[in-house]
């Protein structure tokens, strides 16, 4: 089983790594995830698995369907391929190959299921690269349409069907299987993204839930002008007005003990001489309630607009996308959990978006299981997994899916 496992994570390694930053750009719809989607179909037909596909890209592959005796209470697992940009190896494909090298432990054990267990793949779970987190997830279980979705563009201008039918995709179809169809449960393993693990010494943690979060686009507009000859008082530079409003999300978050990053930002013209006319900066905030999430958003955007008073600027902030709270089954949870060499292991939550909440949203039990990550850094070159740990994902979930499909 080891070997099986770092046969497939060999086979991964390479596809969409920068050789200057050791990072992934793994973007949906592109040269390295699409490499990525058909090693996945090639790997579930190897183990004989049923693979079925929607229009958008997402894939299950089926294991078990032939002997179930409850066919229509589907057991679902995976995760996901694409990366932020610039991101580490482990977040979402660690998921999606611990599933598989878990049908092979299984296997190997003769577990004959019950249940039919599948192997998913949710594409555009970073948002990355159209702006909305989950985008797989969230128009497979109708908590966004593809009336919405389909207006969604890239940041070079390309809208989202122009890219799926670069990558050869149709785009979602009213004869497209339901990959959620009789799905009663959803298992994602994945990287822990923090170091709540490597804290308590445990290789492997359950989630109790997801902090609500959301992405808002500030766009803040001033006057272009010459950056020599204007003088400091005439100015009606933006760029101000971005840079104190970033400097109160910092302040803000600590205060509230919440999470805001300014993480990306556009500036028009661009110039090194130029006042700029526009800034665009997309602020990433997380609160451990929903209320504290409008809060801390509210509160930003005041100060935002107080400052824009004094620099002559304008404010305007969209809410590109929001998550609220997502507490998972805590039945479930505790099952999970409970009973396992060394005792229990330890149910924490997380402040990271999976597609793990949008199928809990949508009414499916769900639960999380955590892969202690060293470093405790994510989305970045540096996100690890040791292999006695990641080995160690393998047989917790491989547990879990036995427990639950039998």
């Amino acid at each position: 089983m080891a070997d099986d496992f770092e046969a497939m994570w060999g086979a991964l390694a390479p596809v969409g790594r920068s050789a200057a930053s050791g990072g992934y750009f793994r973007q949906p719809w592109a040269g390295a995830e699409r490499e990525l989607r058909a090693w996945f179909v090639e790997a579930c037909e190897q183990r004989g698995l049923r693979v079925q596909g929607d229009g958008l890209g997402n894939l299950v592959g089926w294991w078990g369907e032939e002997h179930a005796t409850r066919p229509d209470e589907r057991l679902l697992t995976g995760s996901h391929l694409d990366s932020v940009l610039d991101g580490g190896a482990y977040d979402g494909p660690l998921g999606v190959v611990s599933a598989l090298a878990a049908i092979d432990r299984m296997r190997e054990r003769g577990v004959v299921p019950a249940r039919p267990v599948g192997v998913s793949v949710f594409v555009e779970e970073e948002g990355s690269r159209f702006g909305l987190a989950c985008l797989g997830s969230r128009l497979l279980t109708g908590a966004t349409t593809w009336e919405r979705a389909r207006e969604l563009r890239d940041r070079d201008g390309v809208a989202l069907p122009d890219a799926l039918e670069a990558a050869g995709l149709p785009g979602p179809q009213a004869g497209d299987p339901d990959l959620l169809a009789g799905v009663t449960t959803f298992v994602e393993l994945h990287v822990e993204q923090g170091r709540a693990l490597v804290d308590l010494g445990r290789a492997i943690g359950v989630a109790s839930g997801i902090w609500p979060h959301g992405r808002y686009r500030f766009e803040l507009s001033g006057t272009a002008d010459h950056a020599g000859t204007t003088r400091m008082e005439d100015r009606a530079d933006p760029m101000l007005t971005y840079a104190t409003t970033a400097l109160a999300a910092d302040e803000e978050a600590r205060r509230a003990g919440a999470r805001a990053t300014f993480g990306r930002v556009e500036v028009v013209p661009n110039g090194t001489n130029a006042v700029p006319s526009r800034v665009t900066a997309w602020l990433d905030a997380r609160c451990e309630s929903e209320g504290a999430l409008a809060e801390l958003v509210a509160g930003l955007e005041r100060r935002a607009r107080q400052r824009a008073e004094v620099d002559g600027t304008e404010v305007r902030v969209v809410a590109e996308s929001v998550s609220g709270l997502v507490s998972f089954d805590p039945d479930l949870a505790r099952r999970v959990a409970a009973d396992h060499t060394g005792g229990d292991w330890p149910v924490l939550p997380t402040q990271a978006g999976h597609d793990a909440g949008i199928l809990s949203g949508a009414g499916i039990p769900t639960v999380m299981l955590f892969v202690r990550n060293p470093t405790g850094v994510s989305h970045s070159p540096a996100e690890h997994a040791e292999l006695p740990d990641c080995l160690a994902g393998v047989d917790a979930l491989a547990d879990t899916l036995e427990r639950l499909c039998t």
